[in-house]
């Protein structure tokens, strides 16, 4: 068997270079259509009547807690039909969180066809942020029984 080269790694390269790229608006493109297709299935099928196609969330099937997103679902399906008090007890911390999460979608979705790739600048405080606010939600709607 022939003996094969193997090409030496080149620090800090950690993809290949051959690697397939795409347009930067693709994605969003792709993002903006599935959701798109999943708002008209839902502003059409209730998520409080049984057997719709709708995705179970894996935390709560796997746990019987609620995840932080958990009512997500319920809460834009309210949205969808202007009951803007209903999508607030569906899930009170995402839809406080809704306009930041639009308006990053915006941007990148905006650099994307722009040709331009979009990294949200968050930082590690911002992360922290983030995560420590879903972990309190976690627990304490999980306390209250929501």
């Amino acid at each position: 068997m022939a003996d094969h080269a193997v090409p030496e790694a080149v620090p800090g390269d950690s993809l290949p270079r051959h690697r397939f790229r795409v347009h930067p608006a693709v994605l969003p493109a792709a993002v903006t259509l599935a959701g798109a297709a999943g708002l008209l299935y839902l502003h059409g099928h209730s998520p409080y009547d049984p057997g719709q196609a709708l995705p179970r969330c894996p935390f709560h099937w796997l746990t019987g807690l609620n995840c932080p997103a958990c009512g997500g679902t319920r809460m834009t399906y309210e949205i969808l039909h202007g009951e803007w008090g209903a999508a607030f007890r569906a899930n009170p911390v995402v839809f406080v969180a809704l306009p930041f999460a639009v308006v990053a979608y915006g941007r990148w979705a905006a650099a994307g066809l722009r040709g331009r790739r979009y990294r949200l600048p968050i930082g590690p405080r911002g992360a922290a942020l983030i995560l420590t606010t879903a972990l309190a939600w976690t627990v304490v709607r999980n306390i209250q029984g929501r």
